[in-house]
């Protein structure tokens, strides 16, 4: 499990660091229209099955209203720019205006510009990577234009976890993982759909012999476990949307007792968030009918890794103990 934690560590510097060094942008030269309508560069493919937006776009050239033609005739054009504009920008730039922006990215099949950006920011590092200027057969993309539902779903859960890593501050995380090691008592409260989440975070702490319970539900037993909070406890609380009564009594009772208190929500303006003394915010979006908890279980994994790479030599032999199991 902790394999995977690693992972999600690594994954979430690197986005860090991609971030603190923007992308420099490469000269490209202008492929004009043939009379026809059509562009004179031959169309890209980039990996079976699948196009880069650029050649989706050529593709579907004749398509297009005029206006539309003037913004798809930019983008193909300047993709460098494109990745890293406003659609009132790109509006600018095409002579049009940002409403048929929008309504260009929806004919392609986006919900709106911001989806679409994301594809030509994906093409575009492509394209980077790969040392070209103008194009050309690069590495395949991550995922087709043309999804479907499974396809929408995991594209979703992908820019969750980007989505997760841009809004986390380095900070509070070193701030969580410091209340979770030094902490005498971790109480995680996760009711509903949370309380996997929050049994699954405490075998994570309590494969490094850290002491951790949960409060899943308002029994004799879990209301015995808030009653036991005391200075030295941790309480964690878990909430997708509207926390739980529950969630904002643990934490409550935290604060009233002068215990320590980390949220882990998908609201930044969530109850539970105003009560905890750290935030860690996860993105849930989802096109289908309950919320993505993808981005939930990276950061969860990323923590307990956190605080393994602490003291390593310390954690060594039970985790070696528990990969013999």
């Amino acid at each position: 499990m902790l394999d995977f934690g690693l992972f999600t560590h690594k994954m979430i510097l690197a986005r860090v660091a991609a971030e603190q060094e923007p992308m420099r942008p490469t000269s490209k030269q202008s492929r004009p229209m043939n009379s026809n309508g059509s562009t004179s560069t031959t169309t890209r493919r980039e990996g079976s099955g699948h196009q880069a937006l650029s050649a989706y776009i050529e593709a579907r050239f004749d398509e297009f209203s005029r206006s539309q033609k003037d913004v798809a005739q930019y983008i193909v054009d300047h993709l460098d720019e494109v990745a890293f504009q406003t659609a009132e920008e790109l509006a600018r730039r095409a002579n049009t205006s940002s409403s048929t922006v929008v309504r260009f990215s929806q004919a392609l099949g986006f919900e709106g510009f911001p989806e679409l950006q994301v594809a030509a920011r994906e093409e575009y590092r492509r394209r980077v990577a790969s040392g070209q200027e103008g194009g050309g057969s690069g590495s395949e993309p991550l995922f087709a234009l043309d999804q479907n539902e499974f396809e929408t779903a995991l594209v979703a859960d992908h820019l969750n976890v980007e989505e997760t890593a841009r809004k986390v501050s380095r900070r509070d995380v070193e701030a969580a993982i410091e209340s979770i090691a030094s902490s005498s008592r971790v109480l995680v409260v996760g009711t509903d759909q949370m309380a996997f989440f929050a049994s699954y975070l405490r075998h994570l702490l309590m494969l490094l012999d850290i002491e951790a319970e949960t409060v899943a539900s308002p029994s004799q037993e879990a209301l015995g476990r808030l009653g036991r909070i005391d200075e030295g406890s941790l309480v964690i609380g878990l909430a997708a949307g509207r926390p739980h009564p529950l969630v904002l009594r643990g934490m409550k009772l935290a604060r009233h007792r002068g215990g320590s208190t980390l949220a882990i929500t998908d609201a930044t303006l969530s109850e539970v968030a105003k009560l905890a003394q750290v935030q860690l915010y996860y993105s849930s979006n989802s096109p289908a009918y309950v919320r993505s908890h993808v981005a939930l279980l990276s950061v969860i994994q990323a923590l307990a890794y956190g605080v393994y790479s602490r003291d390593t030599e310390r954690y060594a032999d039970r985790i070696k103990a528990f990969r013999l199991k």
